[in-house]
């Protein structure tokens, strides 16, 4: 019997660090991420691929608000993540099938546009925290938000303001079982694209939100959900570090839920960044997953790859 295993694409599988984002750089670097996929290929894994889409939908909402220059309706932020899950997918579905023909390796592929359910009521709509779309001045997000209603903050870094949303934890996988059945029948299944498709259900009604949900716990849950043996988190480093970039750095090769825990308390894991993977990877083992592993594209060919995190 095959195994199943979930597949989280860091940001790095499209867009690296410098480049400008064209089209031709995203692809080739979708190819490069595919490519590693074929050890788990190789070894008759079945697949399911998770991605974020933060830089992408972050370009969308930027051509929604010029075209409004020339008379084009804006979108809100669900529609914009469902735009983005069908180009990021049709670039990862395009990089597998090359890859795949590369090995001789004969393997549906198949992208479901993935709506997420999240609580109306998750105290993360009281306060919105993740930026989202362009930069404006101090005066043009005062008029915005006086407009609509929405919030914005100001850049860290001094670049301007920016809109934020609420953030909040995904609640339930509106298409999960089509997306075990798929999987478990041996095709590779892409969905959960940058966490979900936002949606919030009242009795017999489903719309969407202004909101993020976090890739790496929707990849989670959807792992959960359809009885993944492994889950992997891709990101830019090869393993999870303790003291990272300081003096007595450390790399982690296996940790237990209660040090993976104890690390978060101490905050090894700086937020925005590897913290909410490795609450990803605890929720995933809590739940009855066998492991989580986190590292990047290029280790999968290593059996004893990443850091690995475990129940006990």
């Amino acid at each position: 019997m095959r195994k199943l295993a979930v597949v989280a694409f860091g940001g790095n599988a499209l867009l690296r660090s410098g480049q400008k984002g064209t089209y031709e750089e995203q692809i080739a670097n979708v190819e490069q991420t595919c490519e590693s996929l074929c050890n788990l290929l190789d070894r008759n894994y079945n697949i399911v691929i998770g991605h974020g889409n933060g830089p992408q939908v972050g370009n969308v909402m930027l051509q929604h608000e010029e075209g409004k220059r020339v008379g084009i309706q804006a979108m809100p932020m669900d529609f914009c993540v469902a735009e983005t899950q069908g180009s990021i997918a049709y670039m990862i579905e395009m990089g597998l099938r090359n890859v795949m023909a590369r090995h001789d390796i004969h393997r549906d592929v198949v992208t479901l546009v993935t709506q997420v359910a999240v609580n109306k009521l998750d105290p993360m709509f009281q306060n919105p925290t993740k930026p989202v779309g362009p930069y404006y001045t101090k005066e043009q997000a005062d008029e915005l938000a006086k407009a609509t209603g929405a919030k914005y903050k100001e850049d860290p870094k001094g670049n301007g303001w920016r809109k934020v949303v609420a953030s909040p934890k995904p609640t339930r996988i509106n298409n999960i079982k089509i997306v075990q059945q798929l999987a478990k029948a041996g095709n590779i299944v892409v969905t959960v694209g940058g966490g979900g498709i936002p949606v919030v259900e009242e009795s017999d009604y489903v719309r969407g939100v202004e909101a993020v949900i976090d890739k790496d716990l929707a990849s989670a849950l959807c792992a959960v959900e359809i009885g993944a043996d492994e889950f992997y988190i891709l990101t830019d480093v090869p393993k999870v570090y303790i003291n990272f970039l300081k003096p007595g750095e450390k790399a982690l090769d296996t940790i237990t839920v209660a040090e993976a825990k104890q690390y978060l308390e101490e905050g090894q894991f700086a937020e925005g960044s590897m913290a909410p993977k490795v609450r990803a990877a605890i929720m995933f083992v809590e739940h009855g997953g066998k492991e989580c592993i986190i590292t990047e594209a290029g280790q999968l060919d290593n059996p004893n790859c990443g850091t690995r995190i475990v129940l006990k």
